[in-house]
């Protein structure tokens, strides 16, 4: 029997317990015919105000991650993916690949990861010197200049806010983020890059690519580009930038 309301298909979502930007975002981007069924990693110490509490924040997502892919299994999901981003960049290229490998092999399903998308994304665009802004201490930050520079791109500036807890990084606002966009964009730039989902960009980084005049990928609507392209789902979405309005 095909689902009343997700009848082209049923996307499970692994998300923080913290995250209050993912959900709303990925609801707010949905077409007809595609729904998201959300599972919760439960985090019980947010704190990650140095590089310390960030590796214990990601111990605890390694911890849950398979018991909420299990949960939401039990929804009968067409595909997974992840709206959590730090963990897909964490360990490069290879740290990536192995990621998507444990949740395959939990769930049988295939995963669309903000690290993928955001290659896929720069390789669209034909984009080679990049520009990042992330919530994070200084070891996120390494990582996610790791797993560009591995697949040769060059992250050129990367301003990481540096948020002292996870629910933390919902609360930085447009202002906080337009200087943030400006401070890391410069003319040698060919795109930007907003990673965290649990920063709100998606309506700012439309906003920004016309002020801009290039590229400003916004984790979250990249990753929800990414999975409808995957599943054969080309609707077009105003309003969350140019990968999900024109590819």
């Amino acid at each position: 029997m095909t689902d009343a309301l997700g009848w082209r298909r049923k996307f499970g979502v692994i998300a923080p317990s913290t995250n209050t930007i993912v959900e709303p975002d990925f609801y707010r981007l949905s077409v007809p015919g595609v729904t998201a069924h959300f599972s919760r990693i439960h985090i019980r110490d947010q704190n990650m105000a140095d590089d310390a509490g960030m590796d214990r924040l990601l111990a605890q997502i390694r911890a849950e991650i398979g018991a909420a892919c299990e949960r939401v299994l039990t929804c009968e999901p067409d595909y997974m993916v992840m709206g959590m981003s730090a963990e897909t960049f964490w360990g490069g290229v290879e740290g990536n690949k192995e990621f998507v490998q444990q949740i395959h092999d939990i769930t049988g399903l295939e995963v669309a990861t903000g690290a993928e998308a955001c290659r896929r994304a720069l390789e669209l665009f034909g984009a080679r010197r990049v520009g990042v802004v992330t919530p994070y201490q200084p070891v996120g930050d390494e990582n996610v200049v790791r797993f560009f520079g591995e697949l040769g791109f060059a992250v050129a500036a990367i301003e990481g806010l540096r948020c002292p807890t996870a629910v933390s990084i919902a609360h930085v606002g447009e202002d906080e983020l337009r200087r943030a966009l400006l401070k890391v964009d410069s003319d040698d730039i060919d795109a930007l890059i907003q990673c965290g989902t649990n920063l709100s960009m998606v309506r700012l980084a439309d906003e920004a690519e016309r002020w801009l005049g290039k590229p400003v990928i916004a984790i979250n609507a990249a990753t929800w580009w990414m999975a409808l392209r995957d599943n054969g789902i080309t609707d077009r979405i105003e309003g969350a930038g140019t990968l999900l309005r024109e590819h």
